[in-house]
C-alpha cells in the first residue's frame, strides 16, 4: 500500500515537472523568444575536437551546440555541461559575459534543452578543457524528463523501444552505432576496391526465394496480386550475373516471418555478393580477407574481444567438412551411413528429433547443429553440406549427395553462408520440384518453382561463387554485442496496447 502511495507521488511530482517546463515554453513564446522559430545554428567545432586540439584552440573563439546535461547555478556566474556527437564539454556561463537577461534565461533552461553556446577555449583551475560562453542560444525546448543521470537507462525493454533516450544517455550506445556505420563503410570500401558493383534489387516479389524461411505476405493495390517481401537478395543477383557484371553485391534489409531471439529478428541486414568465374574455395579467400580487413579498419586489431573468448582473425580459418565435424564433435561418422534408416536410428539414440519428411542429410544437418555449433568459437568454415538442404548449390562431382557450399561460423554463430552456384538450370528445375514436395507436406520455409530465374539459367550463367553474410552478427561481433537488438536502431517489438 505505501508502495502504491509512493508510485501516486511520484507521478504527481512528474506531472508537475512536465507543466512547469511547458509554462516555461510559453513564458519564452510570450516574450518573443521562441526556440522553435530557429531554424539554423552555425556550429564551428564538436566536444572531443576541442579537447583534442586544446593547445592550438586555447584562447580561440569557438561556437558548439547539443543537449544541456548538467547545470550548476552559481550566482552570477554557472557551469553546464553540453553533449553532441562526439561527446560532452563543460561551459562556463557569467552574467557578465552573456548579459543579465541572457543570464536570466539560462538560469531557467531545463535538463535536456539543446542550446548554442559561442566562446573561448579555456582551462579551469580544475585543469578541465571548456568554454567560457558570450553568447547562449536556446535552440530547442525539451518538454519531457530524462531518466535520472546516475542510475542511467538501464530498462532494456524501454532502451529499445525509444533508443532516441538510449543514445542520450548511454555514450556507449551511441559507439556502437557509429562502429555500425563504419563497418558497413569498410565493407563497401572492400568490395568496390575489388571490382565489385553495388546494386538494388526488388524488396517486395512474387517468389520469395534463396534461403529456408517462412515470408511475410502482402497485398499490391495497383496490380491487384499479392506479393511477398524478400528472404533473400540471391535470385535476382544471379540474374545480374546472368547479365554479364561478373562481380555484384548489395546491402539491405530481408524479412523473415520468424521468432525473436538473441540472433534473430525478423526484419535484418543481409548482404549478398555474387562473382563469375570462381567457386566457394574463392568466397572462403574472400571472407577471410573481408573479416581481417574490417577488424584492422574498425577495431585496430585482428585479435577480438567477444563475451568471454578472444577471437582471432589472423591465423587461417580451420576448415571442415560438415561429415568431418559431426565425426570430429559427436563421434559419428556419416560416411558410414548408407541408408535413411541408418540415419533415423542413429538419430533416435542420440535422441535427435527429425520430421517424416527428412532425408539423410537433414539428419546429418540435424547432428551438426545438435554437437557441434555452438563448439565453432574460432572462425571456422563448415563445407560440403548435404544436397537436401542446399537446393541451389552445385553438386560435388565427385560426390553428388553433397554440394560445395560453406556456411562460416564465429562464437557458435553463423556468420555466413555461400556456395559455388548452380548454374544448372535441369538440376535447378529438379531441386525446386522437390522443394515444392516438401512445400505439399507442409514445410512452410521450402522454396518454389521461379520460372524467370530458370529461364535467366537456360540463357546462360557462368561458374560463379556467392555469399551471403549476416552484417548484425558482424556488427555484434566487432562491438562485442550479446543481443542482436543491441546493434539494431530499431528492433522489432511487440506493441506495448497487445
Amino acid at each position: 500500500m505505501a508502495e502504491q502511495k509512493n508510485e501516486q507521488v511520484k507521478e504527481q511530482d512528474i506531472n508537475q515537472l512536465l507543466k512547469v517546463r511547458r509554462e516555461k515554453l510559453a513564458d519564452l513564446q510570450a516574450a518573443g523568444k521562441n526556440p522553435f522559430e530557429i531554424t539554423k545554428y552555425d556550429v564551428t567545432h564538436h566536444s572531443m575536437e576541442i579537447k583534442d586540439n586544446f593547445a592550438e584552440l586555447e584562447g580561440k573563439t569557438v561556437t558548439v551546440a547539443g543537449r544541456v546535461m548538467s547545470k550548476r547555478v552559481m550566482g552570477k556566474a554557472s557551469f553546464c555541461n553540453i553533449q553532441d556527437l562526439q561527446g560532452s564539454i563543460q561551459s562556463y556561463v557569467a552574467r557578465d559575459n552573456v548579459g543579465e537577461e541572457s543570464y536570466k534565461d539560462f538560469k531557467k533552461f531545463d535538463i535536456g534543452d539543446i542550446v548554442g553556446i559561442k566562446g573561448q577555449v579555456f582551462e579551469t583551475k580544475t585543469g578541465e578543457k571548456s568554454i567560457h560562453a558570450e553568447e547562449v542560444t536556446l535552440l530547442s525546448k525539451s518538454l519531457q524528463i530524462l531518466p535520472e543521470k546516475f542510475h542511467g537507462l538501464t530498462n532494456t525493454d524501454i532502451r529499445y523501444r525509444q533508443r532516441y533516450v538510449d543514445l542520450i544517455m548511454n555514450q556507449d550506445v551511441k559507439e556502437t552505432f557509429i562502429a555500425r556505420s563504419k563497418i558497413i563503410s569498410s565493407i563497401r570500401r572492400y568490395l568496390d576496391g575489388n571490382g565489385f558493383m553495388e546494386v538494388e534489387t526488388p524488396m517486395l516479389v512474387a517468389n520469395a526465394g534463396g534461403a529456408a524461411a517462412r515470408p511475410f505476405e502482402t497485398y499490391y493495390n495497383a496490380l491487384d496480386e499479392s506479393v511477398k517481401l524478400r528472404i533473400s537478395l540471391e535470385l535476382y543477383l544471379k540474374r545480374l550475373i546472368v547479365g554479364g557484371l561478373e562481380r555484384v553485391y548489395e546491402i539491405g534489409r530481408v524479412f523473415r516471418n520468424e521468432g525473436l531471439d538473441t540472433r534473430h529478428n525478423p526484419e535484418f541486414t543481409l548482404m549478398e555478393l555474387y562473382q563469375a568465374y570462381t567457386d566457394y574455395n574463392g568466397m572462403m579467400d574472400l571472407t577471410e580477407n573481408l573479416y581481417r580487413h574490417v577488424a584492422q579498419e574498425v577495431c585496430g586489431s585482428l585479435v577480438i574481444p567477444y563475451a568471454d573468448a578472444e577471437i582471432d582473425l589472423s591465423k587461417p580459418f580451420e576448415r571442415l567438412t560438415m561429415v568431418d565435424a559431426v565425426k570430429k564433435y559427436a563421434g559419428v561418422d556419416f560416411n558410414e551411413v548408407k541408408t535413411l534408416e541408418e540415419a533415423q536410428s542413429l538419430a533416435d539414440q542420440h535422441h535427435i528429433q527429425y520430421e517424416k519428411h527428412h532425408k539423410k542429410g537433414d539428419i546429418l544437418n540435424l547432428f551438426f547443429e545438435e554437437f557441434v555449433e555452438e563448439k565453432l568459437i574460432q572462425p571456422t568454415f563448415i563445407m560440403d553440406h548435404p544436397v537436401e538442404i542446399s537446393p541451389l548449390t552445385k553438386r560435388k562431382p565427385e560426390n553428388p549427395d553433397y554440394v560445395e557450399r560453406f556456411e562460416f561460423f564465429i562464437y557458435g554463430r553463423e556468420m555466413a553462408n555461400a556456395y559455388s552456384e548452380l548454374n544448372d538450370p535441369i538440376d535447378q528445375r529438379e531441386r525446386f520440384k522437390a522443394q515444392e514436395e516438401l512445400l505439399a507436406l507442409g514445410n512452410e520455409e521450402a522454396n518454389t518453382t521461379d520460372e524467370d530465374f530458370l529461364n535467366a539459367l537456360e540463357i546462360g550463367m557462368p561458374p560463379t561463387g556467392g555469399i551471403g553474410f549476416g552484417i548484425d552478427r558482424m556488427v555484434m561481433l566487432f562491438t562485442n554485442s550479446p543481443a542482436i537488438r543491441d546493434v539494431l536502431l530499431f528492433p522489432t517489438m511487440k506493441s506495448l496496447d497487445k
